[in-house]
């Protein structure tokens, strides 16, 4: 809920940091501008370029006492202010765009969570924080980007920013971590949420099993999710004639053709997709939700890995 000035990058590292500070089973790295372009992320720099603000890559790792039953990789978009870059919003669209780092958000507070009530599993948060703005470094239409994975990406909006940024983030989990299973978390799509309405976050993945096991913990916390088909044929609007794909398709099936993006760098890896652009935040409040962020998903983070 914090303002854009205040909740940076930066400041967003630092939340992270005290978080591992207070629990001596968390670890932290973070990763600055130099270390990510060393590793290749050119589409999450990219994101970042028209900023004043350096982008941060937050890394907290939680170990168990025992040896780990499985190794799990959480995900989440940490744009911290999203103006839509040259792709602009109106205004009234970009009032709200403090909330975009929600996923960012869910995973850190997590991992608070997971270092205090424990689990049996390895957990790892992964952060992809900058902001998207608009300047003379910034990125373009039309510009290409490569990837850390090498996949080379032709952008067609500016404002399709947050699957950059998770997809360089994805490849690092699994390449660095290499995980048995990962989860992304983002505030990632307009089309989600005319799809489901501002209540319910959208789940998509290819992995049958670990999504039954991912809708059943958000039931029994009662967190409003509903599952959309990664349909392959929407993967034709990807297609790109100087690259290996642009970063946004058609209007229809918008939340799902981001999907599919996102599955390009999740490649074998079992992974779930959470797109919770409509209940990350709430306009009016409720009886048991003050306006403003609603910390969605990390309630079933924390069912997920204390039951699983």
């Amino acid at each position: 809920n914090e303002p854009a000035a205040h909740m940076t990058p930066t400041q967003l590292a630092h939340e992270a940091t005290e978080i591992a500070k207070r629990h001596p089973q968390l670890s932290i790295t973070v990763l600055g501008a130099k270390k990510c372009e060393e590793l290749g992320m050119g589409m999450f720099l990219a994101v970042g370029k028209g900023s004043e603000q350096e982008s941060k890559l937050i890394h907290i790792t939680y170990k168990p006492a025992k040896k780990p039953k499985k190794k799990i990789a959480l995900i989440g978009k940490g744009v911290t202010f999203d103006s839509g870059g040259y792709s602009l919003k109106p205004s009234n669209a970009m009032e709200d765009m403090k909330i975009d780092m929600s996923g960012a958000a869910a995973v850190i507070a997590a991992m608070d969570a997971i270092a205090t009530l424990g689990s049996e599993h390895e957990i790892h948060a992964i952060a992809a924080c900058c902001e998207n703005l608009v300047s003379g470094r910034a990125y373009k239409l039309g510009d290409v980007l490569t990837s850390m994975d090498g996949t080379t990406v032709e952008i067609n909006n500016t404002d399709a920013e947050g699957r950059l940024t998770l997809g360089d983030a994805i490849t690092y989990a699994r390449t660095k971590i290499d995980p048995d299973e990962m989860f992304d978390f983002a505030t990632l799509t307009g089309a989600c949420m005319v799809a489901l309405g501002p209540y319910t976050a959208g789940v998509m993945s290819d992995h049958d099993r670990l999504l039954k096991d991912w809708m059943a913990c958000a039931d029994a916390t009662g967190e409003d999710m509903w599952r959309l088909p990664l349909n392959p044929r929407l993967r034709e609007q990807l297609k790109s004639p100087i690259a290996d794909m642009r970063n946004t398709g058609d209007r229809m099936g918008g939340a799902i053709t981001a999907g599919l993006f996102l599955k390009t760098f999740a490649k074998g890896t079992p992974w779930v997709h959470v797109d919770l652009a409509g209940p990350a935040s709430v306009s009016n409040g409720r009886p048991h939700q003050p306006k403003g962020g609603t910390g969605f998903a990390v309630a079933t983070i924390i069912q997920y890995v204390a039951r699983s």
